[in-house]
């Protein structure tokens, strides 16, 4: 491999270009969608929604020992190199209160909010880390999807548990049990605050591509609608979730989201504000040409951190 990607972070497994000879090696089936582009590398379509599954499906058994995964038709099939920077950074907040270390291990649980039908952030935070993961998600499809792949994985069978929810108005409500307790939450949110905003921004990706022939766009990374938009977009769903997240400050170490837009922060911000949180840290991440970003909150003291990490995370 060649050519360090050097905007990913330092234990990301992607930051070199894909050596597609050995994921062809590890999934034979890939074969079918690698040619050489313009430039004479190999690659795959970006704009095929089969080649980016395929492609998929191998980086997760080459990379996290994942043999078999697969998502329903039409849902999202996403990056997962920026799906990994998450997973390490949110590792790297962890350490931060741990005197430096990385907490690692079964002890260590997360929530993934809308895990969807791809699991990939409990597949990635388990590999790389041994953590152990709860996935909400609202769609019946894909909580199928998702427990499906667990339960077909030896590694990820007793460490991801996934668990419907019942109201569309509720996001940490009747997910998190009384007396449970999560080390981090995370969240890819839906961008957009309707159907026709989703379509208008998925045109613009595929005109980027300049794949699109004819008047309707084909998806290659896919979405169903609670994936692509919410009433109210990102930030009404973000402030939703903060508000929420005040019920269980004493539960969870830190909370985080995904912010796609940057001018949203300042709105976030504010309602961070108003819930009386203790910290708040906003990390930049970068893939490409595109630069997506976290923020994470805590309502727990210094001297709660502290004790938290203490009980939680120091090896005995």
């Amino acid at each position: 491999m060649s050519a360090e990607k050097q905007i990913l972070h330092p234990r990301n497994q992607h930051r070199s270009r894909y050596d597609f000879p050995e994921l062809i090696r590890s999934l034979p089936a890939l074969k079918d969608f690698v040619r050489e582009n313009q430039y004479g590398d190999l690659s795959v379509d970006f704009a095929d929604p089969a080649a980016v599954k395929s492609l998929n499906k191998a980086l997760l058994k080459y990379f996290y020992q994942i043999d078999h995964w697969d998502i329903p038709a039409g849902y999202l099939c996403p990056p997962i190199p920026g799906r990994a920077d998450y997973i390490h950074y949110i590792a790297d907040l962890l350490a931060d209160a741990n005197g430096g270390d990385l907490p690692r291990g079964k002890n260590i649980k997360g929530l993934d909010v809308g895990i969807g039908a791809n699991c990939i952030y409990p597949i990635i935070g388990h590999q790389e880390y041994g953590w152990e993961f709860t996935g909400s998600e609202i769609d019946p499809v894909a909580v199928k999807a998702a427990a499906n792949i667990a339960a077909v994985n030896p590694a990820l069978k007793a460490a991801v548990v996934i668990r419907q929810q019942q109201s569309k108005g509720q996001i940490f409500k009747g997910i998190i049990h009384k007396e449970e307790y999560f080390d981090f939450t995370m969240c890819n949110p839906p961008f957009h605050a309707s159907a026709q905003e989703a379509l208008a921004g998925t045109q613009r990706k595929v005109r980027n591509l300049g794949k699109q022939k004819g008047p309707s766009p084909v998806l290659n990374f896919g979405g169903k609608n609670a994936e692509l938009w919410v009433e109210g977009g990102e930030v009404g769903f973000i402030r939703r979730m903060i508000e929420e997240s005040a019920l269980f400050g004493k539960q969870c170490f830190c909370f985080s989201t995904l912010v796609s837009k940057s001018a949203n922060l300042s709105f976030i911000y504010a309602a961070l504000e108003r819930v009386g949180v203790q910290t708040v840290r906003t990390v930049e991440m970068a893939q490409g040409q595109k630069v997506s970003r976290f923020v994470a909150w805590t309502f727990l003291t210094p001297p709660e951190q502290q004790d938290w990490a203490q009980r939680r995370w120091k090896k005995k």
